[in-house]
């Protein structure tokens, strides 16, 4: 386990080294400049050079990474060029707003998804489990914007029982963050509870017809005790991997959820930043999408690895 855990944390460090300098040399590909960004479009061609060059951004590519690398491995993340905040406090803040939001989806989102598969999985091949997988697998083809705009016309429009935003006035309480975010959330319930909840049903499915499932039931035990023991531990196991990846996705995937009810969150901070051609904001957010992610798959490793004892003793 403890190989196990320093290889993958190694492999983080080059990994993350890779992301950035693809990132780097690809946001110049972007259309756009920074300098004529700032400005706007009225400014002369003479001031768009001026502050070009007072920004760095006109100074080889080679140059400019080096530069901003040593920067930000001692934590000098720079100022963003657009918003005027530091990049290092500006990029903290919208990722605490997306773990809320990830959070609060995942409460939604793992306890349903999960009881559906293992209640197909248990009743496979019957009418239920055939209305559970229909129904949750429509529901995952149906794109978030679409669902999420649904949601808020119902919800939001018509029923006037949630907020149209996200976004909560200032000083608000954690009772009405959360209450601004529940129609964001299960839009992204939608998207992710047919993956999950099919992943849970094949595992529990295939587990149910391994003979040491048969023996136990043969020996007498109940059957709530053969399901808890015997087919959840081992059932489940490559869902949690799979949730791992969501996890990841979910913090700094959430670029279209994120605009659409105007929430400033790290994937919304991203797509912006690569519009505006803001290259320091653009590679911290990405840095640190990437780390959540890596890091979130690790820790499902982990957890499967603990529960079982092959993968455990590198067998």
């Amino acid at each position: 386990m403890r190989r196990l855990i320093l290889r993958r944390l190694l492999l983080i460090v080059p990994t993350l080294l890779l992301v950035s300098l693809l990132v780097f040399f690809m946001a110049e590909v972007l259309p756009g400049d920074i300098g004529r960004t700032i400005l706007g479009p009225y400014a002369s061609p003479e001031q768009v050079v001026e502050l070009n060059h007072r920004l760095g951004a006109d100074r080889p590519l080679v140059v400019q990474y080096v530069s901003w690398l040593g920067d930000f491995v001692v934590g000098d993340w720079g100022q963003s060029a657009t918003l005027n905040d530091p990049v290092l406090g500006l990029t903290v803040e919208r990722l605490w707003n997306s773990v809320k939001l990830a959070g609060l989806s995942l409460l939604f989102i793992l306890p349903t998804a999960l009881f559906l598969g293992v209640v197909a999985g248990l009743r496979r091949d019957t009418t239920l489990d055939r209305t559970i997988t229909v129904t949750s697998l429509s529901l995952t083809v149906i794109p978030e914007f679409v669902s999420g705009v649904i949601l808020i016309v119902l919800f939001a429009v018509m029923l006037p029982i949630f907020p149209v935003t996200a976004l909560p006035p200032p000083g608000s309480s954690p009772a009405t963050q959360l209450w601004y975010l529940v129609l964001p959330a299960v839009a992204l319930m939608f998207v992710e509870l047919g993956y999950i909840a099919r992943m849970a049903r094949a595992g529990v499915a295939e587990v149910l017809d391994l003979p040491y499932v048969r023996t136990a039931t043969l020996k007498g035990l109940p059957r709530r005790d053969v399901v808890r023991r015997h087919v959840l531990r081992n059932g489940l196991l490559p869902t949690v991997t799979v949730i791992g990846a969501q996890v990841g996705w979910l913090v700094g995937g959430l670029v279209v959820i994120e605009t659409l009810f105007n929430y400033p969150g790290i994937g919304k901070l991203m797509a912006d930043s690569a519009t505006l051609h803001d290259v320091k904001v653009l590679e911290a957010t990405v840095i640190v999408v990437a780390a959540i992610y890596m890091l979130s798959n690790l820790a499902a490793d982990v957890i499967v690895a603990l529960l079982n004892p092959r993968i455990r003793h590198g067998r």
